[in-house]
């Protein structure tokens, strides 16, 4: 069995429903899902929702913190930067704890409850060294005072990175991302989501690896066009019409895009009938330099001189 692995708390629940029904009822590979919240009472919530979905023959597990806490008490004694790292956002636990639950050398999964599964299809296979990430325009490096941490470290990043889905085997550089996490703020970390695409981005260009083929593993990268036509009143789930989903095995509906996944669904948007077996070819990562981090940094600050946010 495949081992797949999501970190979410309860209150996703009217998405994450949807994106765990569409991985077990379309998945084509075996696969073991383990869904890794928070406290007791996340748990509670979650097991409730699994107990309503048909596993199609897939195994699902639903784990409170604490047992994954039981576990890196172990398995990360010798980094004590990346133990308490895991007690931060709990975006963060994303990188560390599904891993947790797999041997080491063996492949694992890591997704967004975000996350929608369209077609018939089977997962990419993870590396034998290195990771498979989605790839997005522009990126999700944030916050700017971080990413300037990470030069100062000093680390190379990898530039488009979305964090939907991450393919691996349980032999990350541990020791080189207890160091980047010391050398990135440590304790001073600010509390935001998007450290964990950071620290992915340096894993990638330490590591090595590719980008999940964007034309199979598609992002909703909320762009300035999209804002637009947003902001002009066309309708979202038309925006969302015109992704060729019949052509993607996930679909990262990330930002807004998840508040739509209920009333898309209800109205047969992801009904495409279509069967993806093949995998394409991984692009390799793409260096995201502190001059170009600079460079946007400065049109940034430029757009928000004349009012455009």
């Amino acid at each position: 069995m495949r081992d797949v692995g999501f970190v979410l708390g309860s209150h996703g629940m009217s998405y994450a429903s949807r994106a765990v029904q569409s991985l077990l009822r379309n998945c084509m590979d075996s696969i073991r899902v383990r869904l890794i919240t928070d406290a007791a009472e996340d748990k509670r919530k979650l097991q409730e929702m699994v107990d309503t979905l048909d596993h199609h023959g897939h195994e699902v597990h639903v784990h409170a913190q604490t047992e994954a806490d039981e576990i890196a008490e172990e398995r990360f004694a010798k980094w004590p930067v990346l133990r308490r790292f895991r007690m931060g956002h709990p975006c963060w636990r994303k990188i560390t704890d599904p891993p947790l639950f797999v041997e080491p050398g063996q492949e694992v999964i890591i997704l967004d409850p975000d996350v929608y599964f369209p077609n018939r299809f089977r997962f990419d296979e993870a590396p034998k060294r290195g990771v498979r990430i989605m790839w997005q325009r522009p990126n999700c490096l944030l916050p700017a005072e971080s990413v300037a941490a990470a030069f100062r470290a000093p680390a190379r990043l990898a530039d488009h990175m979305d964090i939907g889905s991450a393919h691996l085997r349980q032999d990350l550089d541990w020791d080189y991302l207890d160091w980047f996490i010391e050398r990135l703020g440590g304790r001073g970390l600010p509390w935001k989501p998007h450290i964990e695409a950071i620290c992915w981005a340096a894993i990638a260009m330490r590591m090595g690896g590719g980008y999940l083929p964007p034309e199979h593993w598609y992002c909703w990268d909320h762009s300035h066009p999209k804002r637009w036509m947003l902001k002009a009143g066309i309708p979202p789930l038309k925006l969302l019409s015109r992704v060729p989903l019949h052509k993607v095995k996930m679909f990262h509906a990330g930002g807004i895009a998840k508040d739509w996944l209920v009333e898309a669904e209800a109205q047969g948007i992801f009904d495409t009938g279509q069967v993806i077996e093949h995998t394409l070819p991984s692009p390799p990562f793409e260096e995201f330099t502190e001059m170009r981090f600079k460079m946007l940094q400065a049109l940034k600050d430029t757009a928000r001189v004349v009012g455009y946010t």
